[in-house]
């Protein structure tokens, strides 16, 4: 079988709408029914309504607290926007951090779990997040596990890696099942970012 990937020459929120666009081509093309979608502060999950219906739509962001000072929150507006649209939310915290993050705050070193992410983090960083909200949505009920959905997550803002994907429970996480990248950027980030 042969499928075509589309490669990005940068990453980041520029390629927003294009990841978009290409994510709901393959979505329709294999008929799914959920999407994924990383978000901070709401806005790509905003303009996935242009693209997706609602129903179809599990906006994927991290709890709270777990958010370092000054990192952005799910918006007040945009979270109004979302719900109204009948949009499902999960908030969960990173499962690619977590305790192990804070394992390492306390004593140094590097977790098992951390070393997984960078590993990810190596093929890019919306591989990383890809994964990452499959599992968080997987864990806090908002996606199925018995099926392929579509993710889509980004390198520090906006979307540039489309994957399609089955989730799994982080007590699982090895079930998981990659089936098609649909887009990423061709480079990752010049630098990973620290733990």
């Amino acid at each position: 079988m042969e499928k075509k990937i589309y490669y990005f020459d940068k990453w980041g929120p520029s390629c927003t709408e294009k990841t978009l666009e290409l994510a709901k081509e393959r979505f329709d093309e294999l008929g799914l029914d959920t999407v994924l979608i990383a978000t901070s502060e709401g806005v790509t999950t905003v303009k996935a309504l242009n693209y997706f219906k609602p129903s179809q739509i599990v906006c994927v962001t991290s709890m709270y607290g777990f958010l370092r000072p000054g990192e952005p929150r799910l918006t007040e507006e945009n979270r109004k926007i979302l719900t109204d649209a009948g949009v499902r939310i999960v908030h969960n915290t990173h499962v690619l951090a977590g305790i192990d993050r804070s394992v390492n705050r306390l004593w140094g070193g590097i977790t098992p779990v951390q070393l997984m992410s960078q590993c990810y983090k190596l093929i890019g960083e919306g591989v990383k997040v890809c994964v990452e909200i499959a599992v968080m949505a997987a864990d806090a009920g908002g996606t199925p596990v018995d099926r392929d959905v579509m993710t889509i997550g980004g390198t520090g803002r906006g979307a540039d890696t489309a994957i399609v994907m089955k989730p799994a429970h982080s007590n699982n996480f090895f079930d998981m099942r990659f089936r098609e990248f649909v887009c990423m950027p061709s480079d990752r980030a010049p630098k990973m970012q620290p733990l």
